[in-house]
């Protein structure tokens, strides 16, 4: 089954599945999809930021890094941008990506926030038989 033959509500239900934050900015820096994890959003978002500049979702003092990471997707020299703050005790990872479509026109970029926090503490493996991922 392709992408295009899920109903809309599935392919919500699967984003909203995501363990995270994930935020869509069009060709033309808006706001134009985020979904919303069951545990919450690490960066809350409200249907009032939908069809909004990206430029007005972030604090004045990061705006010319913001614009100098869309100008890289646009243009090309930039494949991804990968930042990863403390917030309230957690570690937490943004990454943005630059999304093209199949001829390499600039269509957006998407952006991804996790806590990664409890996989900075992962020592040794856990493979997928073992008893603890049944319980």
């Amino acid at each position: 089954m392709n992408l295009h033959e899920l109903p809309i509500e599935t392919i919500e239900a699967i984003m909203d599945a995501l363990p995270v934050d994930v935020s869509f900015v069009d060709a033309e820096d808006r706001v134009m999809f985020f979904n919303t994890p069951r545990e919450g959003r690490i960066f809350p978002r409200t249907k009032m930021d939908l069809h909004r500049k990206v430029q007005n979702c972030h604090p004045p003092k990061s705006l010319p890094l913001v614009e100098k990471i869309l100008q890289g997707f646009r243009d090309g020299s930039k494949k991804e941008a990968r930042f990863w703050i403390d917030l309230h005790g957690r570690k937490i990872l943004i990454e943005y990506f630059p999304v093209k479509s199949a001829d390499g026109t600039y269509l957006g970029t998407l952006e991804v926030t996790r806590d990664i926090t409890d996989i900075q503490k992962l020592e040794g493996e856990r493979r997928l038989l073992d008893e603890e991922n049944f319980k």
